[in-house]
């Protein structure tokens, strides 16, 4: 076999022989390309690819991370403050004896307690709505102020004031005031 591909390579001119070398150096570099240097470059653009998603997914793992750690440990400063809470406490009660503090107990028009059981957890929502009548901005900064820093977890849902037609300096309010109880 070899001997015929020299046989033929002799009887052939300068030019074919040089085309055909020329032909031969391009199957090779084709060849070289379609079977090396391609797949290589593939498989580099694929792990390009795998470590650009894989660095997304690592930072939106962070990003998970701080907010699971921030939201374990609001959870556990509501549990600790649960556990302070006085025993027997009630929402009602608190905004009863708040009311008196600020001296505006006599007018309160009325309070409804309500509550709600959680679907997904051991707590209830407590909720009082109340209206008060006739409290100046003071009183009524003053009551606000005590409900809102409390530590027994209460907040103000849902507030509306009006000022009555025949005076100025008083105000009704309706509020509603939640917190959580086990």
């Amino acid at each position: 076999m070899k001997r015929i591909l020299k046989s033929l390579l002799m009887r052939l001119n300068k030019r074919e022989r040089a085309a055909i070398g020329a032909a031969l150096c391009f199957i090779a570099i084709f060849v070289a390309f379609q079977w090396i240097i391609f797949p290589f470059w593939d498989q580099k653009e694929r792990l390009e690819r795998t470590l650009e998603a894989n660095l997304k997914n690592l930072k939106e793992i962070r990003t998970l991370k701080a907010e699971y750690e921030a939201l374990e440990k609001r959870s556990n400063l509501s549990r600790i403050r649960f556990e302070r809470r006085n025993k027997g406490f009630t929402l009602f009660s608190f905004l009863d004896r708040l009311a008196g503090e600020v001296g505006i107990k006599e007018n309160i028009a009325y309070m409804k307690p309500s509550s709600t059981v959680q679907k997904e957890g051991a707590y209830t929502v407590s909720l009082v709505e109340m209206k008060l009548s006739g409290v100046t901005m003071e009183q009524m900064t003053q009551y606000l102020y005590k409900i809102e820093t409390s530590k027994n977890m209460v907040s103000v849902k849902r507030i509306s004031l009006t000022r009555p037609d025949d005076t100025q300096q008083y105000l009704n309010a309706v509020l509603q005031v939640q917190t959580l109880e086990v």
